[in-house]
Parts: C-alpha cells; sequence; structure tokens
C-alpha cells in the first residue's frame, strides 16, 4: 500500500506541477539563456575551477555546446559546468540531443553519454583531481542501434537512496525510459522535492523515482574527505551538467523554485 500510495502522489505532484508550470511561464528561470554561460562555471578534472579547457563548454548558435574538437586525447578528463545557485525544492527542465562523434580516447561506457547532477557539492569543494562531484546523476544516453539503451536512469556517484522504499547501494539504477538513436531533441524533467521524493520525466512520462538520498559509497575519486559525510541526507545542492567525452547540445535548461 505504501507503495502505490508513494507513485500515486509522485506522479499526480509531477502532473500538477508540469501544468501549473506550463500555464505560468514567467515563474521559470531560464538558467541557460540562449547567449552566453553567464551564472556558469566549469571544473574538469586535472584543471582548476573556472577553467575551461579546449572550450569544452560553448554556445554555438544559441545552443549551450559541449564540444571536444580543440583535445587531442579525452584521457579522463570528465567535466561539469554547475550553475551559480544551489536549490532544493525544484522542476528542472532540459532539452538535449547527442551530436557528432565520441572524443579520441573516451570509455567505451561513455559513448553518447552524459547526464545532469542533482544536489551536487559546489566546484570551489572539488580537488584539482576530483572525477565527479558528490551528486545525484540523471544520466543522459543515446542509443546505438543494437538493442536498448533506456535514457534517464539514476547514478550515484558518492552518494546512495531507497528504490520503492528500500535502500540500495547500486551504482546505476536502470530507468523504464525509451531509446532514443539519433541526433532528435529529447526532453527530461525533473521533480526534486528536497530529499523526500526525486522523479525523472521523459517526454511527459515519469521513469524513475527514489527517495532519502543521502552521502555514501563509491565512484568519485580524489575528493576532500571533509566534503564526503557518508550518512549525511543531501537536502539541497548545485546542478551541472556533465562532459564525459560525447559532444552534446542543451537548447532550453530551465527551472521552477518550488520552495516558494
Amino acid at each position: 500500500m505504501k507503495r502505490a500510495l508513494f507513485s500515486a502522489s509522485i506522479l499526480g505532484l509531477a502532473l500538477l506541477c508540469l501544468v501549473s508550470c506550463n500555464s505560468k511561464e514567467d515563474e521559470w528561470i531560464a538558467l541557460f539563456n540562449g547567449k552566453d554561460l553567464e551564472g556558469w562555471t566549469p571544473k574538469i578534472t586535472g584543471y582548476d575551477v573556472g577553467e575551461n579547457y579546449g572550450n569544452t563548454f560553448r554556445v554555438v548558435d544559441g545552443l549551450l555546446t559541449v564540444s571536444y574538437d580543440k583535445y587531442y586525447r579525452f584521457e579522463n578528463r570528465f567535466g561539469h559546468l554547475f550553475y551559480k545557485d544551489k536549490f532544493s525544492d525544484y522542476l528542472l527542465h532540459i532539452e538535449y540531443r547527442f551530436i557528432g562523434e565520441q572524443a579520441e580516447g573516451g570509455e567505451q561506457w561513455a559513448l553518447k553519454n552524459s547526464g545532469v547532477m542533482l544536489h551536487a557539492q559546489s566546484p570551489e569543494s572539488m580537488k584539482n583531481q576530483q572525477d565527479f562531484p558528490i551528486s545525484l546523476e540523471a544520466q543522459f544516453l543515446g542509443g546505438l542501434n543494437n538493442g536498448e539503451r533506456p535514457t534517464g536512469s539514476l547514478c550515484t556517484p558518492g552518494t546512495h537512496v531507497d528504490i520503492d522504499n528500500e535502500f540500495t547501494e547500486r551504482h546505476c539504477i536502470t530507468s523504464k525510459a525509451p531509446t532514443f538513436h539519433g541526433e532528435e531533441w529529447v526532453t527530461i524533467d525533473i521533480l526534486v522535492r528536497n530529499n523526500e521524493e526525486i522523479a525523472h520525466i521523459i517526454e511527459g512520462d515519469t521513469i524513475i523515482k527514489y527517495t532519502n538520498p543521502i552521502i555514501g559509497g563509491g565512484v568519485v575519486n580524489n575528493f576532500d574527505p571533509s566534503t564526503k559525510v557518508d550518512g549525511k541526507p543531501l537536502k539541497e545542492g548545485f546542478i551541472a551538467l556533465q562532459s564525459e567525452s560525447h559532444p552534446i547540445q542543451f537548447r532550453k535548461v530551465m527551472l521552477k523554485d518550488l520552495s516558494k
């Protein structure tokens, strides 16, 4: 019964938010302004905060673009582009598409793979060689024309969550989303209610939901130990777009602050 009530409540809340948010466009915050990277800060593995190695993050024809055309090899230069403000209770709307070819030297698992980090630590708190921020990742995946590869899954660098009210230490929890094989635009909405309930919504369908995110586990390296307090609830944090070696573009990154 608890599972059924939770599923109905979060799905109803998500749909209610989508309807009300779409009817009040002035309440949305455009995190990406369509012109430049004002309000965003890059942190790339091996480089100082704010150093945009190889012009990885840029705006091309009004699209926020992650590109590697100035890289010789990727060489584990995992990057994240952080928005300046911290949020706890919100609806995030993103429209993305994968483009082009993966950078030379990228990991096989990173082919048509990217994501957005939620409740992330600040870029300033990451050490120079840290690869991923402690956070929750709503993963973006593109199909490879050889089977299903659903987008919108959850990955957990330095974190744990409850799935169906049960604690799990799995790093990636696969969603029930469709697979998008080409370079078409994909819409993802993410409903975040502090540390209580989070849902990923692909093209209007809720495809994964989870609760009680906490700090813990691995899959994050070279961090400052003072930033990783295992067991601490994740109630707020920064939003960051990934660079994992495959080019990707964003035409909308918008947020509605539900705390108000």
